[in-house]
């Protein structure tokens, strides 16, 4: 499972607010809720937020391994 948690701190640490990623970048408040909520994105999203955002792409997500369930 990919989570977005570094987002926030790096955005904190960067002085950019979700405001600022609407207004002045033109990123799309329901993006921003899908974000919140780790649901799926575009890379071309994810190449936007770190140039936006001048960080690497572990600064944004983290992949967190699902559990695997025993079916046998």
């Amino acid at each position: 499972m990919i989570l977005y948690d570094p987002l926030w701190k790096t955005m904190k640490e960067k002085h950019i607010t979700q405001y600022m990623l609407y207004t002045h970048y033109n990123i799309p408040r329901s993006l921003l809720d899908r974000l919140r909520k780790n649901k799926n994105i575009e890379v071309y999203t994810i190449d936007r937020l770190c140039r936006i955002l001048d960080c690497r792409v572990e600064d944004i997500l983290r992949y967190v391994p699902d559990e695997i369930s025993d079916s046998n």
